[in-house]
This record gives C-alpha cells, sequence and structure tokens, in this order.
C-alpha cells in the first residue's frame, strides 16, 4: 500500500478524537441522537480544524444503523457500504474546480434519487466560495427545500463570500484555530505511534509552527519525523522549517535592542548572503520580539515558550535591553516591514531599511521612539544629579544672582524631569553619559578641539551656533536645548555671557546641573568661563551700563545727572 501522510492516516474517525470544537461535537452528536437532522450546514473557519473531518463523520453518523455515542460505529453493513469509495450516498464536490452553474443544475437533479445504502444522502461541498453567482442561484431553491433523504454540508474558509440567501438557509458552525497544548497533544501521539522518539521542545516548535492547524501541524510533524535519523530535535525542527540559527537572530535583536546600526545591519546581510529567505528571517525577528514581550509580561513565561534552557536564558537576557515602548516599535516596524515585502520588488531593501529603522530611534519622530528617547534622557538626568560633573561649586548658581522682583515669572517646562517610578515593563538598560552616543550616519559632527589662549574675533561670532548645534545633535538633553534656543550672547573679554528677559529660563539655567552640563559643551570650544545674566525686557543700554557700574563699585557714590 502507498505511504499516507500523517494527515491522512490519523484523520479521525470518530466525534471523541475530534481535536477540540467541542461546540459543534456536542450540537452535531444531540442532533443525531435526538433524530433532529438539518438539511443543510455550513462549516467555515481557518484551514486544517477540522471542518472536513467532521463533515464525514457526521455524515457516516447520520446512515449509520447503531451509532454510539453519536458516532458512526463502523461495523454495521451500511457502515462498511460508506467507507467504500464507490459508494455514491456520500459525495464530496470540490467547488474550486467545479463551480459553474451547469455542475449545480446537475447536482439539482442527481438529488431527487433516493440513497442506496443509508437513510440520507449527503453532499459535501468543499471551498464553497469558490462558486459562481449563477452556480449559487441554481442550487439555491434546492438547499432551501431539498427532499427529505438529502442532507447538504458547505465547507469554507471565506464566509463573507457567501450570498446572503444562502447562509440564512444553513445552520452555521463557526470553527476555532487549535490551542497550541492541544496541538502538541495529538503531535506527541501521532509519533508515540508511529515509534518515533522526540524532544519536548521539538514537539513544541512544530505547534507553534502549525499555528492553530491541526493539518499543518501533522504535516511539518511529518517532514521532520523524516528528516531526523534518529531522536527528533529541536535543531532537527530548525533545520526542516528553514529557520535562521537561533543565536544569530539573537544577535540580530540585541544590536537592534541596544541602537547599535552597523552591526544589526551587517548580521542581516551576513544572513542573507547564505541563502536565507528574506520572509523567513523577517518572521524568526517578529517570532523571536515576540517571546521577549513574553519574558517580559508573563510571570509563567517559561511554561509558555517552553524552549530549551539555553535558549531561554539567551531571550531572557535580552529583554533587559529595552521596555515596552521600544519593544512595541520595533515589532510594529518589523511587522508592517512583513506586511509590504508581499507588494514589494526588493525584500531585501525593504528588510533591512525596517532594521535600520528599528535601530536609529533618534531619526524617528514615531510617538514610541520620542517616549523612547524622554525615557533615556530622564535616566541620563537622574545619573548626572547623582553624579555631578566637576564644572562649578555644588551651590545652586540662582541664589548668587539676584531677580528683581517686580518682574512677572513666566512659566515654562521644567528643564530636568524627576525620575518616575519604575514601571515593571521598563528596564534600567539606558545607556550611560559615559557611554558612546549613536552616531547619526547621514549627519557627522566632529567635536571642536578645545582651543588654548583667547578666543579670535570669529570664534566669538560663530560660539553660540556652535553650542547649539552640540546640543541638538549629541541628543543629551533636548529640554536644555529648548530653554537655550532665544538666548543672547555677549562676551566680556573671553568671558561668555548668555542672556535672557525670561526670569524662570534664567531660574532653570543657573541649576546646579544645568549650569554644570552646559560649562562642559561650552568648555569644548575652548570657553573656560561663562556666566547667564538676567536681563528684564526694555531694559535700555544706559541701564545696563549703570547696573554694571554699580555692581563693580558698590560702595561708591553715584549721582546721575
Amino acid at each position: 500500500m502507498a505511504y499516507l501522510a500523517f494527515y491522512r492516516t490519523f484523520r479521525p474517525t470518530s466525534f471523541d478524537t475530534v481535536v477540540r470544537q467541542e461546540h459543534i461535537v456536542r450540537i452535531l452528536k444531540n442532533q443525531i441522537e435526538s433524530g433532529k437532522i438539518g438539511h443543510a450546514y455550513l462549516f467555515c473557519g481557518p484551514r486544517g480544524t477540522g471542518k472536513t473531518t467532521l463533515a464525514k463523520i457526521f455524515a457516516r453518523a447520520i446512515n449509520c444503523e447503531n451509532p454510539q455515542n453519536g458516532s458512526p460505529c463502523g461495523v454495521c453493513p451500511t457502515c462498511r457500504a460508506l467507507a467504500e469509495g464507490s459508494n455514491l450516498d456520500i459525495s464530496e464536490i470540490d467547488a474550486a474546480s467545479n463551480n459553474g452553474v451547469d455542475e449545480m443544475r446537475d447536482l439539482r437533479e442527481k438529488v431527487q434519487y433516493p440513497p442506496v445504502a443509508g437513510k440520507y444522502k449527503v453532499y459535501i461541498i468543499d471551498e464553497v466560495h469558490m462558486l459562481t453567482q449563477s452556480a449559487f442561484n441554481a442550487v439555491l431553491k434546492t438547499l432551501e427545500e431539498p427532499p427529505r433523504h438529502a442532507v447538504f454540508i458547505l465547507a469554507t474558509t471565506e464566509p463573507q463570500k457567501i450570498p446572503a440567501t444562502i447562509m440564512s438557509r444553513c445552520m452555521r458552525f463557526d470553527f476555532k484555530l487549535i490551542p497550541q497544548k492541544d496541538l502538541e497533544e495529538l503531535i506527541k501521539s501521532v509519533l508515540i505511534k508511529t515509534g518515533k522518539e522526540f524532544e519536548e521542545e521539538a514537539v513544541s516548535a512544530i505547534a507553534r509552527a502549525g499555528a492553530g492547524s491541526a493539518r499543518d501541524s501533522l504535516s511539518i510533524a511529518d517532514m521532520c519525523a523524516s528528516y531526523s535519523e534518529g531522536k527528533l530535535t529541536y535543531r532537527d525542527v530548525a533545520d526542516v522549517l528553514g529557520s535562521a540559527d537561533f543565536l544569530k537572530i539573537a544577535e540580530i535583536c540585541r544590536y537592534i535592542l541596544s541602537e547599535d546600526s552597523q552591526n544589526a545591519l551587517t548580521a542581516v546581510e551576513n544572513i542573507l548572503s547564505t541563502g536565507k529567505s528574506v520572509g523567513v528571517l523577517a518572521k524568526d525577528l517578529l517570532a523571536f520580539l515576540n517571546n521577549i514581550a513574553i519574558v517580559k509580561v508573563c510571570r509563567t513565561a517559561r511554561e509558555i515558550i517552553n524552549l530549551p534552557d539555553e535558549t531561554y536564558s539567551a531571550i531572557a537576557e535580552i529583554a533587559k535591553l529595552c521596555d515596552g515602548h521600544k519593544l512595541l516599535r520595533v515589532t510594529e516596524i518589523l511587522a508592517q516591514a512583513e506586511s509590504d515585502m508581499r507588494f514589494s520588488t526588493s525584500g531585501r531593501i525593504t528588510l533591512e531599511t525596517a532594521v535600520l529603522k528599528c535601530s536609529l530611534p533618534q531619526e524617528d519622530y514615531n510617538i514610541d521612539a520620542l517616549i523612547g528617547k524622554i525615557a533615556a534622557l530622564e535616566k541620563q538626568v537622574a545619573e548626572i544629579k547623582s553624579n555631578p560633573p566637576a564644572f562649578a561649586p555644588a551651590k545652586d548658581r540662582a541664589a548668587e544672582q539676584p531677580v528683581p522682583p517686580a518682574v512677572k515669572a513666566e512659566p515654562v517646562k521644567q528643564a530636568m524631569v524627576e525620575d518616575d517610578e519604575a514601571s515593571p515593563f521598563d528596564g534600567p538598560q539606558q545607556k550611560k553619559p559615559s557611554e558612546a552616543v549613536q552616531p547619526v550616519i547621514w549627519e557627522q559632527v566632529p567635536a571642536a578641539a578645545p582651543s588654548s589662549g583667547h578666543l579670535s574675533e570669529n570664534d566669538k561670532r560663530t560660539i553660540f551656533a556652535k553650542v547649539i548645534k552640540s546640543l541638538r545633535t549629541t541628543h543629551k538633553n533636548a529640554v536644555l536645548f529648548t530653554l537655550c534656543m532665544d538666548l543672547i550672547t555677549e562676551f566680556e573679554g573671553d568671558k561668555l555671557i548668555f542672556i535672557t528677559d525670561n526670569e524662570s529660563v534664567y531660574k532653570a539655567l543657573n541649576r546646579t546641573e544645568n549650569y554644570n552640563f552646559i560649562g562642559g559643551v561650552v568648555a569644548e570650544f575652548g570657553v573656560t568661563e561663562y556666566e547667564i545674566r538676567y536681563r528684564p525686557k526694555g531694559e535700555s543700554d544706559f541701564d545696563k551700563a549703570l547696573g554694571e557700574l554699580k555692581n563693580n563699585f558698590g560702595g561708591a557714590d553715584i549721582t546721575i545727572k
């Protein structure tokens, strides 16, 4: 006898052996036991969930002379007759290849003949949504009022394509995807019956690849059993599925989440150069990111993922490199890239562009990327507060220079953001200020070398633009960049003076941590001394000069004439 695939060899022959779909099995068994058999049924749901299998079991059960718990006994003369391929009482029609009006007219004529062996003549029409509109119209009246001996079972994966006039004449049953745990039990029972040894992780990998379909899972198990010479291992399943090496996938995800664009792109190129499919690589990356999300969120992640210990440990270690916002952003970008590959003539470029975008959040203005930037800034501010640079005394400089009380303060955003209470979804993995900042690949800004001696007039004219550009391109403190945008600069010798007419900005910039930070930036351009001053709006040059004179000669009696 020719070899039969697993999904054919181990196809259920009774309701009790059907995997899940309890809500449908119970209704059908009750109808058989009570004798209330309908004339038309519509089985709809994803592929490989048991639609055709249940239709065949139901067709034999309603004709069985002695049904056992609603299932066909398999030993009575009727059951033996129906098991033969030549029997005409159960007709299975493929609507994908018999979708014309002539085939449905022929069916309408044949349905009038009584059954040969059983009580009912059953017509199973698979992929019924493939019928043309004329074919639906031809069978419409027969489907509504068929002969007493006729039962129609329509099966489809796309019920939305079936006309409402057909659906309203049928009892509709929606099949559900089979849970992974049940698929694992099914695969184990099949492998045990065939005498094949296996690892638990290998069975879990097959069930995940089956994605809720019993037929897909058994087909993959059949290939894996033929591939493996001895015990079926997780590595064997990965090789059969064409997945990239786990360590290489983990390496790419580590580079992406640590925002190392160069190494991430290099790792992708290395995998694709070996001939791996771009689509499979995208799916592998999404599966790895999904495992990371499970590790970060679920308390029972070890049981849910069910991977080898070293594999799970690697996923848990990489999960520490990101918080929820970064993980969500990266997953959405790669998911969109996988979808775009279907319509792209160059899937490789689509994937590599997505990887580059994932590893360069500072160039992305997506809301999740901006939230990630803010989170990184908050952590850097906290570290600077705990270890302030030695640029100025720890004393708050805003207190050293009094502000006229008559000026009303304008509300501005606080320059430095206090740390919020850590969320369980957040991770303490942001870069420290001492670490190298991810370079901007299309805007390389070399750091200016500190000058020695006096500043030239050209340096004084361009110093403010250099400071602002440095604050923007290094991404060290976006809030300070905003506060410094409207400052006015002057020089007193080589001393740089920042002037503002906003009292709140003046106070914010003179906070110790902010003052030290700006001092470190201006020092890169050769400024060894600087000051932040407050000058109210409307103050003339005369008032300014008079104020400086009074400050310099505080004990002298100055008369204005």
